[in-house]
């Protein structure tokens, strides 16, 4: 084994190690709570220990992602998750040095992401967040069918509640607004409901079908995609990780291929042999 390898087996044993995990987590932690001590103006007197904290986690992440590009094979390789692309344009944003005063609002937003990237290490909110991008495609269509729905109601209650009040159903845009406080349960009933059915008694019938719509139906159509992919990108992790009950069930699966093979096999030279 040469030099090199040996240095990279190191450098992947202590990006793998617990400890240095959570000292990173930590590191995060910490940086997000610099971030928001900042806004206290009670902690001025502190601004030159906050000032050599911040340089002090800037060089932190840059050696720990320095130390991940380094653990891999090729550096390639490392590009080739997102989660690492994600990491690597973080520090990097974090290098944009803090002192310059036309450059320091936009180096105290991007020190602010820092704390994003306990999304990247904690496996947990990683599945969270990939399922959460993978779902927004199936969700649109059903944003799109709400969209339908609002637009229908919101005719419909610009035609019918415009003398109750101009301001909540004067046009189209004015109705979809307030049909929005109304899916929001927003103070719906005293300022939208009762109002109305003082004009239009049966009014009530509107509300109800518009909540039950959305709130019952559109809302728990979300939910169960989300569920969906949430579940799918679960079991995908447990595998990949080879831990969990969905990866001892691909790994119960394969050694009943194996015997089934091997079964296969046996009865191929009993029959020969006959």
């Amino acid at each position: 084994m040469t030099r090199a390898t040996t240095l990279q087996a190191r450098l992947e044993r202590l990006h793998s190690n617990k400890i240095f995990e959570l000292t990173v987590i930590f590191i995060i932690i910490v940086s997000a709570l610099l971030v928001g001590a900042r806004t206290y103006e009670e902690v001025n007197r502190f601004d030159q220990f906050i000032r050599v904290m911040d340089w002090a986690i800037t060089v932190f992440f840059l050696i720990e992602i320095l130390i991940r590009m380094a653990a891999v094979e090729r550096i390639k390789d490392f590009f080739r998750n997102s989660w690492n692309v994600f990491d690597f344009t973080i520090v990097a944003a974090s290098l944009i040095p803090i002192d310059d005063s036309e450059m320091v609002l936009i180096a105290r937003l991007l020190r602010i992401f820092r704390v994003l990237r306990l999304v990247s290490l904690i496996p947990e909110l990683r599945i969270l967040v990939s399922s959460l991008l993978i779902a927004i495609p199936r969700m649109g269509y059903v944003a799109l069918l709400m969209f339908i729905i609002f637009y229908i109601y919101a005719a419909v209650g610009s035609f019918w509640f415009h003398e109750v009040d101009d301001a909540l159903w004067g046009n189209i845009a004015r109705a979809m607004l307030t049909l929005f406080q109304v899916a929001t349960f927003e103070s719906w009933a005293t300022a939208v409901l009762y109002p109305t059915m003082e004009y239009h008694p049966y009014s009530w019938i509107y509300f109800l079908t518009f909540i039950f719509f959305n709130a019952f139906i559109f809302l728990n159509m979300m939910i169960g995609i989300v569920l969906q992919v949430m579940e799918k990108e679960s079991t995908k992790a447990s595998l990949e990780s080879g831990e969990g009950e969905a990866a001892e069930i691909h790994q119960m699966h394969g050694q009943m291929k194996e015997i089934q093979e091997q079964l296969a096999r046996m009865e191929a030279r009993l029959g020969r042999r006959e």
